[in-house]
């Protein structure tokens, strides 16, 4: 009689130590670089450039089970962004005319904005959310994947004009105006988490960033080509990332 006791109890214990295992809430920092760029639906809007920034913030997981994990966390993400360049067809350019108009005296023409790159400068805070899938571990490693969205709400946003003679092209100016206010992303990440001890792992990884939303407001602007009535900006202009995630997890 006494061996089902035993039995019963020794399974007991064996999925409470398996329940404590696979539910862990642990949390964790970041210290990223990123590069990011900015492309358009429309192929007479290219993008030029890319901004090197940084992500900095807290990271939060939630195991379900020994090799899945729910994350999520709250980032700032510096430096994001990048540059648009709006081809010479174009022999006027109406856009970021508010944010001129409040930074220059005198503001530019539509006609002296044709042929120059808009340099975006953008700061978020993200929250993303997604799934951590991992390996078994090899030693001490344990290599994992994870897609995710990103929330990214615009906290900060400064420009500047390249090649333009009313303007220098090192001088940044708010563009608040110019840019929404939310940023919605998918991402997709691949990496390797390094135990240190029991409770605390170092990860590292790459990953991309793609914006869904259009990041550039088309209130009150209009593009004008030789032979064709002035028509409205409506490109959707979205930024991209490369993230290179470097963090601790405790």
């Amino acid at each position: 009689m006494k061996s089902p006791l035993l039995l019963t109890c020794a399974l007991l214990l064996g999925s409470l130590s398996a329940s404590a295992q696979i539910n862990p809430i642990q949390f964790g920092f970041q210290l990223s670089p990123t590069f990011s760029y900015m492309g358009t639906d429309n192929n007479l809007i290219e993008g030029d450039g890319t901004n090197l920034g940084l992500k900095l913030g807290l990271m939060a997981e939630y195991y379900f089970q020994d090799n899945y994990s729910i994350h999520t966390g709250l980032n700032i993400h510096f430096g994001s962004g990048g540059a648009l360049r709006y081809d010479e067809q174009f022999t006027e350019v109406d856009i970021w005319n508010e944010s001129l108009a409040e930074t220059l005296v005198t503001a530019p023409t539509p006609a002296q904005l044709s042929g120059k790159t808009f340099d975006y400068k953008i700061q978020f805070v993200e929250i993303p959310l997604g799934l951590t899938m991992r390996t078994r571990e090899f030693g001490y490693m344990r290599y994992f994947v994870r897609p995710s969205l990103n929330l990214g709400i615009v906290t900060n946003a400064k420009g500047s004009i390249e090649n333009a003679s009313f303007i220098g092209s090192d001088e940044n100016f708010g563009i608040g105006k110019e840019v929404n206010a939310l940023n919605l992303s998918w991402g997709f990440m691949g990496g390797a988490e390094y135990s240190v001890s029991t409770q605390t792992s170092i990860v590292g990884g790459i990953g991309f960033q793609s914006g869904f939303l259009d990041l550039t407001r088309d209130n009150k602007t209009s593009l004008t080509r030789t032979g064709r009535s002035p028509a409205k900006d409506d490109s959707k202009g979205r930024v991209n990332s490369i993230v290179i995630l470097l963090g601790v997890m405790f």
